[in-house]
């Protein structure tokens, strides 16, 4: 080094076993050796293999190519791969390369969909984890679709995209590939058992009621905020327009749910919600019995997963009903009971 009078030393860092010798310099070069590589060492104790171990919560942008435009999706990921049983720990930062890479792709060539994007980083999982056999991504960004109660009354209405994709490497080396796609929507419902109790109680009071031209006269009861989540398992080729899942979903809650309502606007939604009482059990019922109609072309194997949760207005819980099944079974069904 100039005006020091010390010899040059430049610095080479290498990554080591543990046994290697101390660092030494020889001819100029520094050698590092305790760069360990600690998580190939052999676990100290319980070596088990691990189902899922990585990173979850990462936000970042992903350009998706939608009809006439680009959405940029504010998208939170999860993304895992397991872990043999004979290694300490997985290499964690190449998921954050991982996922860096995908968004700056993205920018310059957007994505057909968010699914694609989760295939895409589950394949590359699989390729920077070679000891792996196993990727899981999970994702979902906000979506704005153009919906109002009228067509003068209109506005961008926010709703969830969800994917996800596993890829598993067989024992070929061939990759095969489960993609799903789904939205989240929010709409609301309407009480179908406090509505008959307080329609008893009126005509009760009120004796007027008990006309029968009256029998379809909305009742007064409670109202849920419901948020539904509708997802369709591919493990083959297959596609669909989250567009429809979402409109498949606010069809089957009473009534959908509106940024933009005037006056008149709130009367009719909340008319429109009490005209259609739901428990969220006909809400979960009502949405996978139109499923075979709205979805003709799917093949009998897609998965369906189902879920909705009601806010309870006058309860200190919520309400909530899952199912899973397949295209094929729900075909079935309305076959048997038509």
């Amino acid at each position: 080094m100039h005006g020091t009078g010390r010899r040059g030393i430049s610095l080479a860092l290498r990554v080591l076993p543990s046994h290697h010798p101390p660092a030494t310099e020889l001819s100029g070069t520094l050698v590092v050796a305790w760069m360990t590589d600690v998580h190939a060492r052999v676990p100290e104790r319980g070596q088990l293999e691990l189902r899922s171990v990585g990173v979850s919560g990462i936000r970042k942008p992903l350009s998706i190519q939608r009809p006439g435009r680009v959405n940029v999706l504010a998208a939170t990921i999860d993304v895992a791969v397991d872990l043999p049983a004979d290694r300490k720990g997985s290499d964690l930062s190449r998921n954050a390369e991982i996922l860096a890479e995908i968004v700056d792709r993205t920018a310059l060539k957007p994505l057909d969909s968010l699914e694609s994007a989760c295939s895409s980083i589950a394949r590359e999982l699989l390729a920077r984890h070679p000891s792996a056999s196993v990727s899981t991504v999970e994702a979902e960004g906000e979506y704005f679709l153009r919906r109002g109660v009228s067509a003068e009354r209109q506005s961008f209405e926010d709703y969830l995209l969800l994917a996800e994709a596993r890829a598993v490497r067989e024992t070929d080396g061939a990759i095969t590939l489960h993609r799903s796609i789904g939205a989240e929507a929010v709409g609301m419902t309407a009480c179908p058992c406090a509505m008959e109790t307080a329609r008893e109680r009126l005509v009760a009071e009120y004796p007027l009621l008990a006309d029968p031209r009256l029998k379809d006269l909305p009742m007064i009861t409670h109202n849920q905020r419901n948020r539904t989540r509708l997802l369709f398992e591919f493990s083959g080729e297959g596609e669909i327009e989250v567009d429809d899942i979402i409109g498949a979903i606010e069809a089957a809650q009473s009534s959908p749910t509106y940024a933009i309502l005037k006056r008149g606007d709130e009367g009719q939604v909340v008319l429109d919600a009490h005209r259609h009482p739901k428990f969220v059990e006909d809400v979960i019922r009502d949405l996978l019995w139109s499923l075979p109609t709205r979805f003709p072309l799917l093949a009998d194997t897609v998965r369906v997963h189902a879920s909705t949760r009601s806010e309870e207005s006058i309860h200190k819980y919520d309400v909530e009903a899952t199912h899973e099944t397949t295209l094929g079974e729900l075909r079935r069904t309305a076959r048997t009971l038509a």
